[in-house]
């Protein structure tokens, strides 16, 4: 007869190994494992296990239920494993939010910020930016970096789209969990609405969106978080920068000297949100054709225009962080929901945006000022 204890012993044992897809954190921390019991049948030893889903309709229990099959399967002596999903009752909900949201703020990236947050603009329209965030967002992921993205372009939002997110972000005890997309944490207003359902709002509106983004998803500690602003210094921008105040600016233009003109401009709003720019990130560079032909459809040199005017603007050295060729694939990786940086590692933009990882990833994150979350001990 199997030693029940033993059996149930080791089931916990793997089970804390098993990550809930949204929250990113052990099921066992989570109040998400219920009863484990075993019971000897005529066919063998059987294995039941409880799993408390945070909502009815999880979009993701299928993923759940699988993730704790496969933990189990193969354990010494048990002939069947039954995962049987349930629901948190309200109390089990409460404690988790509790549990979740216990010394945090209610911005977790205000001043003191330990995550690094890189704000994405460009002067205008069309330059690339959104696929360029993606892209940079998921370079990081796939170094083992803990990544959120806030798709800020309340009126252009393409993000969910570039990464594949087709899943609405679940809703616990007021707190959103956002979905997680080739290990990025994403959240856009697309989520929210129907297909192709256009969004008319104002200022206060677009501030208040925005807000609920940075306060109200429960984002986890990360170690990075990439903000898509919209084209321009608009309403959105100022409120990025009055929620966000560590962030700082990547400048995304193309080589075109007019697109470069505008690009320069959206770097100078730092001079009034006193947020330091990054670097200039050209896109839509040059491009190598099969017979060895190099074609500027757009013209040359725009990147370095827009570093050095910003360098003479601000007087302090930005830097033109990398120059990413004009690439049919990052175009049909994107209209596919794939990061290029993913589906095409060696393709000559992949290549090109994987410099800009390794740029910002080396350098410091300066500390100065922002308080520790460590104590003195006795």
């Amino acid at each position: 007869m199997t030693d029940a204890s033993d059996v149930t012993a080791q089931a916990r044992t793997r089970l804390a190994g098993v990550i809930d897809p949204e929250l990113r954190r052990p099921i066992t921390e989570l109040g998400m494992l219920g009863d484990v019991t075993v019971t000897d049948t005529d066919e063998g030893t059987v294995l039941r296990v409880q799993i408390r889903l945070t909502v009815a309709g999880c979009p993701l229990r299928g993923t759940i239920h699988d993730d704790v099959a496969a933990a189990l399967d193969g354990l010494d002596g048990v002939a069947r494993v039954d995962v049987d999903l349930t629901v948190m009752t309200p109390e089990q909900r409460a404690a988790l939010k509790d549990q979740l949201t216990a010394g945090r703020p209610a911005n977790p990236f205000g001043p003191e910020t330990l995550t690094r947050i890189f704000a994405v603009a460009s002067g205008k329209g069309g330059v690339g930016k959104s696929t360029v965030t993606a892209n940079l967002a998921a370079g990081f992921a796939a170094r083992g970096y803990s990544v959120g993205l806030i798709d800020a372009d309340i009126h252009g939002f393409s993000i969910p789209g570039l990464l594949g997110v087709d899943q609405a972000p679940t809703r616990m005890e007021g707190m959103i969990l956002p979905p997680v997309a080739h290990g990025i944490k994403v959240i856009s207003i697309g989520m929210f609405l129907d297909t192709d359902q256009p969004v008319a709002w104002r200022g206060p509106m677009l501030h208040r969106a925005l807000e609920q983004f940075v306060t109200d998803v429960y984002w986890g500690d990360l170690d990075l978080l990439f903000i898509d602003l919209p084209p321009g210094t608009g309403d959105i921008a100022i409120s990025a920068a009055q929620l966000l105040p560590s962030a700082e600016l990547l400048v995304v233009t193309t080589p075109q000297h007019a697109a470069a003109q505008v690009a320069a401009r959206a770097g100078q709003l730092s001079t009034q949100t006193q947020q330091p720019v990054a670097g200039v990130i050209e896109n839509m560079a040059a491009m190598t054709l099969p017979d060895g032909t190099v074609l500027d459809l757009f013209g040359s040199g725009g990147g370095q225009q827009v570093s050095e005017r910003l360098t003479e603007a601000l007087e302090t050295p930005v830097s033109l962080l990398g120059s990413v060729p004009l690439d049919p694939v990052l175009r049909a990786d994107g209209d596919a929901g794939e990061p290029t940086m993913l589906a095409h590692p060696d393709s000559p933009a992949a290549t090109a945006l994987d410099q800009v990882v390794t740029a910002l990833a080396s350098r410091g994150r300066g500390l100065a000022g922002r308080r520790l979350p460590v104590s003195p001990r006795d």
